[in-house]
């Protein structure tokens, strides 16, 4: 398997373009959390059709953001993908301001905390007994930042989330690990 890098910056407006879908974000969702995936599990856990989940991931492969994985096929039937990024992230700053590239930028941006805002619904409704959902944290501050402290922060909490993903894990004992899904937003804005 290729390396990934830490954290993808993108500034293409084609390559938000096409993270800017409900269904190639939740394929990249599923990837993230596992090294590589055939296209019909990825239908599966995504509730799409195998064709639609194979147009997507062609359009994201085209977009630099998913590879194939040749080396896990058993034949040209079975097709396997990874990301080839662990993270990306974008600013609108980083783009150009022509009106068609600011619609790609607030459409991507208005997905992305759509999805965020859904999954964090769906964690409420599971079961409140169960040892993670005992662990889940909820916090907010406001704070009194330049836009370099902005940066600043932002670097350090990207720094604290791949602490974690990349450590090393060694047996939990008797605890069990479970998929959790980790946000974090820092804007400007009034109370």
């Amino acid at each position: 398997m290729a390396p990934l890098r830490t954290v993808r910056t993108v500034t293409d407006p084609a390559v938000l373009a096409a993270l800017a879908h409900a269904t190639r974000r939740r394929l990249m969702d599923v990837l993230k959390t596992t090294d590589a995936a055939t296209v019909s599990t990825l239908a599966e856990r995504t509730g799409v059709a195998v064709g639609s989940a194979s147009h997507h991931l062609k359009v994201l492969a085209q977009a630099g953001l998913v590879e194939e994985v040749e080396e896990h096929s058993a034949d040209r039937r079975e097709r396997w993908w990874r990301l080839v990024d662990v993270a990306i992230r974008w600013r609108g700053t980083d783009f150009d301001d022509s009106p068609a590239t600011e619609a790609i930028v607030a459409a991507a941006t208005s997905l992305g905390l759509e999805r965020q805002v859904d999954l964090a619904r769906r964690s409420l409704a599971a079961d409140p007994d169960a040892p993670h959902a005992r662990a889940a944290f909820s916090t907010d501050a406001w704070l009194r930042l330049t836009a370099v402290e902005l940066d600043d922060l932002a670097a350090e909490l990207q720094q604290v989330i791949t602490r974690f993903r990349e450590r090393a894990v060694a047996d939990a004992g008797n605890d069990e690990r479970a998929q959790v899904f980790v946000f974090a937003r820092g804007f400007p804005a009034m109370p």
